[in-house]
């Protein structure tokens, strides 16, 4: 499908859709970029939804070099993507630290969000020693060691074009500004979007994958991410790491699928 883009306060949002049907915005993590959906997309395409592919402010096609890459910030893109395409309110799904960005989104815009998906959310900011403080000083500077270490985030399969949607993604990253915004995904935000969550009136689903090497407990995570929001479920993927939406597509639609029949979407 052609690339479609929004024009926002610092540059342009790029984005994709497929299907017809009730509107469902999915957004990636940091380094990634809207391929990261490329095996869960045709499955909900498939369950009768109209989905919207997007990639983050400084990520894919998007521009790159804006002054913020706060959470608030994305989700605010994430809403002019569905103001956009003007058939909103839309299911808004966010992986790692854009599972931040889509609380802020439901919050500030109730009327254009009719429920939110947190995929593998950060409930707390990671404690790392000093060595690991230092690795990932430097993975977030060198697009080759991103891609080492986003192979360590499937820890139980992964995709079997895995390794040329790597590929890719590094070349992306080797563009200039690329890495920049990388690591102000990585900024810790003022607000956290735990201070937001109770503002969501919406349904909210909580996707980990059940092994998730970001988390020492990622079951808990799961739970202490639920506990936050006025109506929420937490559910895990079996087999899973940091991306189920990659490594197990099937089981991470059925979960959607069946959580859109709730949002009534």
């Amino acid at each position: 499908m052609p690339t479609s883009y929004v024009g926002r306060d610092g540059g342009r949002i790029a984005y994709e859709v497929h299907g017809q049907g009730s509107l469902v915005v999915l957004s990636h993590g940091m380094g990634e970029n809207r391929r990261s959906f490329r095996h869960l997309v045709p499955l909900l395409v498939a369950a009768g939804h109209r989905v919207a592919s997007v990639d983050v402010r400084g990520h894919g096609e998007s521009t790159a070099g804006w002054p913020s890459y706060a959470p608030a910030e994305v989700g605010a893109d994430l809403l002019a993507v569905v103001r956009d395409l003007g058939d909103g309110p839309a299911t808004l799904v966010g992986n790692s630290s854009s599972a931040a960005a889509v609380v802020f989104a439901a919050a500030d815009a109730p009327a254009l969000v009719n429920g939110i998906v947190q995929i593998g959310p950060f409930v707390r900011q990671p404690k790392l020693n000093p060595f690991m403080r230092l690795a990932l000083a430097a993975v977030l500077r060198s697009p080759r060691l991103f891609g080492l270490f986003h192979r360590t985030l499937f820890p139980c399969a992964r995709p079997a074009d895995d390794a040329a949607y790597r590929r890719a993604m590094v070349a992306t990253l080797r563009e200039p500004g690329r890495m920049a915004a990388t690591r102000g995904l990585n900024v810790p935000a003022d607000p956290h979007w735990t201070t937001r969550a109770r503002e969501v009136r919406q349904p909210v689903l909580v996707l980990m994958g059940a092994q998730d090497p970001d988390f020492p407990d990622p079951g808990a995570e799961a739970r202490a991410a639920r506990r936050l929001f006025a109506t929420a479920e937490a559910r895990m993927i079996d087999d899973s790491g940091h991306y189920p939406h990659a490594d197990q597509p099937a089981r991470t639609a059925a979960q959607l699928t069946e959580f859109l029949a709730v949002t009534g979407a």
